[in-house]
């Protein structure tokens, strides 16, 4: 069985794969989540967070039998790292993530959106390093179908987002498409219009292409049919 390691988005931690964790091991395989910079448990000062340190953070806890799920923003650092060793990894699966193209930051691509969904849901911090969801959109934007609980669950446990790394440009040369991807749509996402992650998507094959009616939180909405989907694509990818 597979080696998923799951990398979570802004705002977010470890914390956000809770119920996909037990999902994925009930499936036979086994599950790691990790901190990115600034987040959960990890102390990095929000004014040293960069996308080489996401990046870095990622390749520590990979091994070359591991396939590396990014979620929302975190589709930058699982790219980066794998454009800086493409052999540190079995395989990328985004989930509703943001897939770069060469030379643009995280930022430059939401833009490039049909519709922009969230700028009116965060609120930059005073001296411009960071931002946070606004408390009251914090629901509708990233768990508007889940279970009740998860709100106050989820909203003691959001943290502020570095601005730095989302607005730094990730050139991508050959070791990047390299690695086999597959690429996970959620079809109710209020967070990233899933029109957009459909042209997304292309960046894996056909069969290699999933949709879940879900939110932009499907890990807390639908875990243990995330984790079917999950086990499907590891079915299909190359193998180790």
């Amino acid at each position: 069985m597979a080696d998923f390691l799951l990398v979570h988005g802004s705002c977010h931690g470890a914390w956000c794969w809770r119920d996909l964790i037990p999902a994925l091991e009930a499936l036979g395989h086994s599950a790691r989540a990790i901190d990115m910079p600034s987040h959960g448990a990890d102390p990095t000062p929000i004014a040293d967070v960069t996308l080489d340190g996401c990046r870095d953070a990622v390749l520590s806890a990979s091994t070359p039998q591991t396939i590396i799920v990014g979620h929302s923003w975190g589709g930058y650092p699982i790219s980066a790292a794998a454009e800086a060793n493409p052999k540190a990894m079995r395989a990328l699966i985004y989930l509703c993530a943001y897939v770069p193209q060469d030379g643009l930051s995280m930022v430059e691509m939401r833009r490039r959106a049909p519709r922009q969904l969230i700028v009116d849901a965060v609120e930059k911090s005073t001296d411009g390093l960071s931002y946070a969801v606004r408390p009251e959109k914090v629901r509708d934007l990233f768990y508007h179908d889940c279970a009740p609980e998860i709100v106050p669950y989820a909203f003691a446990r959001l943290c502020r987002q570095a601005v730095a790394p989302q607005e730094t440009p990730l050139p991508l040369y050959g070791n990047f498409a390299r690695v086999p991807k597959a690429y996970i749509r959620a079809t109710d996402d209020h967070t990233i219009p899933t029109e957009y992650e459909e042209e997304m998507s292309h960046i894996a094959p056909e069969e290699l292409r999933a949709t879940i009616n879900s939110s932009h939180s499907p890990f807390f909405s639908h875990p243990r049919h995330l984790a079917e989907i999950l086990d499907d694509l590891e079915q299909k990818l190359p193998a180790a």
